[in-house]
C-alpha cells in the first residue's frame, strides 16, 4: 500500500511549505505531492525611515515598526501570507515608481529566491529520509522556476512525464491550464492540452490504475466552479455567481481512460471530491494566506483506493 499527501497552491507561503514537507512524518505518507502555483503574488515594500523605524502596508493596512524584534516579525507575516517583504528606502521607491519593469524583474527575482530557499530547506528536512516529493509547478509559474526544482537533491521535477509510484501505480502530471482571464504563464487551448494529456497517457502500462497530478480540475465537475467575472474582472453578484471554469480536454481524458486518481487545484474554493465513471477526483483547496495547507491523505491498495481524508491545519 502507497500513501500519498497532496496539496496545491500554496502561493510562496513559508508556513504551507514547511507545513507539506513535515506532512510526510505527520501522516505517515510515503510520497508528497504538490500540485502546482508555488510562486506568491506580490512584493510588500518595507520602507527603512531612519533611526530605526519602518513603514509598509499589509492588506490595506499600515504599519509603523520600530525596532529589529518588530521587524523581524512583520517579515516572518509577510512571508506566511505568500507575500514577498522587500526592505527599501524612500529614494529607491520613488525611483522605482518610475520603472514598472524594474519592479517586475525585482518581484521575479524574489520570488525565484525563494523558490531556492524552499528547495534547501527540503534538502535540510529530508535527506537521507527516503521520503519522495514530487512538485509541478502551475499556471502561476514562471518557467525558470523549473531549473531550481530539476536541481534539487531531493525534490522531483514531475510535469510532463510518466512517473512510478510503486509497482502498481504510475503517476502523470501537469501544471498547464486551459484559458484564464489573467493570461498566466502556463495555459494553452483545448486541443494543445488534450494533445498534452495523450502524449502521457499513451506511455502509460496500466491506465486504469494512473494517478493524473493535474494542476486544473476537470470540466464541470464540481471542483471547478469559481465566481464568474464581467468586463472588467469584477466578481459577478458578489461572488455568488458561479460557473465551472476546469478543462474539458482534461475531462474527457478522464473519461476515456478511467484512472483511479485525479488530484487537483487551481480553483481555491473548489475544496472536494467528485466522481467521473469509475475516477476519484479530488480538490483539497487552498486557504494560504491564512496559512493553513488544506490537502488530501489517500491510501492506494491494489486495484482500488483504500480511503481518503481531507486536511486542514
Amino acid at each position: 500500500m502507497t500513501t500519498i499527501f497532496f496539496a496545491t497552491d500554496i502561493h510562496g507561503s513559508d508556513i504551507c511549505w514547511n507545513k507539506f514537507l513535515n506532512a510526510g512524518k505527520f501522516y505517515g505518507a510515503d510520497v508528497l505531492i504538490l500540485g502546482g502555483d508555488m510562486t506568491g503574488k506580490a512584493i510588500v515594500p518595507i520602507v527603512e525611515q531612519g533611526g530605526g523605524v519602518y513603514r509598509t502596508n499589509l492588506l490595506q493596512q499600515d504599519f509603523e515598526l520600530r525596532g529589529t524584534d518588530e521587524l523581524a516579525d512583520l517579515t516572518k507575516r509577510i512571508r506566511s501570507r505568500g507575500y514577498y517583504p522587500y526592505l527599501t528606502n524612500p529614494d529607491e521607491i520613488a525611483e522605482l515608481s518610475k520603472n514598472p519593469d524594474q519592479v517586475y524583474n525585482l518581484f521575479i527575482s524574489e520570488a525565484l529566491k525563494v523558490v531556492q530557499q524552499w528547495m534547501e530547506i527540503a534538502t535540510r528536512k529530508l535527506e537521507g529520509s527516503g521520503m519522495r516529493v514530487f512538485v509541478s509547478p502551475g499556471n502561476d509559474d514562471r518557467f525558470e522556476v523549473d531549473e531550481i526544482i530539476r536541481a534539487a537533491p531531493c525534490v522531483t521535477l514531475a510535469e510532463g512525464v510518466v512517473i512510478p509510484l510503486d509497482d502498481h501505480h504510475e503517476m502523470i502530471t501537469s501544471g498547464w491550464s486551459n484559458r484564464t482571464p489573467w493570461n498566466t504563464y502556463r495555459e494553452e487551448d483545448e486541443p494543445q492540452l488534450a494533445a498534452r494529456y495523450e502524449a502521457m497517457t499513451s506511455l502509460l502500462k496500466n491506465p486504469r490504475n494512473a494517478v493524473f497530478n493535474i494542476h486544473v480540475p476537470p470540466y464541470n465537475s464540481n471542483l471547478d466552479e469559481a465566481p464568474e467575472l464581467d468586463a472588467s474582472l469584477r466578481p459577478i453578484n458578489a461572488g455568488n455567481a458561479l460557473k465551472a471554469t476546469g478543462s474539458t480536454a482534461l475531462r474527457a481524458a478522464i473519461e476515456k481512460t478511467q484512472p483511479l486518481l485525479g488530484l487537483h487545484g487551481h480553483i481555491h474554493e473548489g475544496r472536494g471530491a467528485s466522481r467521473i465513471g469509475k475516477t476519484l477526483c479530488l480538490n483539497p483547496g487552498s486557504m494560504y494566506e491564512q496559512g493553513v495547507l488544506q490537502g488530501a491523505i489517500i491510501k492506494l491498495g491494489k486495484n482500488k483506493i483504500e480511503n481518503y481524508v481531507l486536511t486542514q491545519g
